[in-house]
């Protein structure tokens, strides 16, 4: 799969896997729902039950802006039809308030309708894009 064939797959995507790790690389990993613009990958913190809009990913992210998306295709019928897709790229934190957010957190209520952001907003700024499939894309 080239760079190309992944984010064209990420972009089509309605959940990814965000992998991030502590400053003494404890990994973490947790689904998102995200928007794409251009290189850079946004997710929000939600309205969902949580314990807290403290995030362990968000403090992963201050500590080590290295993180890893991933998406893929399982079929448990048809093993030629498997793929995965992978962005790799440094995490920011953005305040609510800046204009960089907003802009991203009308994008994700543009493609999720009901998710109504309450804090921060996590970008991803890929810096490659690889991919595996067991056949090529038609």
């Amino acid at each position: 799969m080239t760079a190309g064939e992944a984010r064209a797959r990420f972009a089509t995507a309605r959940v990814a896997r965000l992998a991030t790790a502590d400053a003494a690389g404890r990994p973490h990993l947790v689904p998102i729902v995200f928007a794409l613009v251009e290189e850079t990958v946004y997710s929000a913190v939600d309205a969902k039950p949580k314990r807290s809009t403290s995030l362990r990913r968000l403090d992963n992210v201050r500590e080590n802006p290295r993180v890893a998306l991933l998406i893929d295709h399982y079929d448990d019928t048809d093993w030629d039809a498997l793929w995965w897709a992978r962005a790799d790229g440094r995490g920011r934190v953005l305040d609510a308030a800046e204009p960089e957010a907003r802009r991203a957190v009308a994008l994700l209520s543009e493609r999720y309708p009901q998710q109504r952001a309450v804090g921060e907003v996590l970008a991803v700024d890929v810096e490659r894009w690889s991919g595996w499939a067991a056949r090529s894309a038609p």
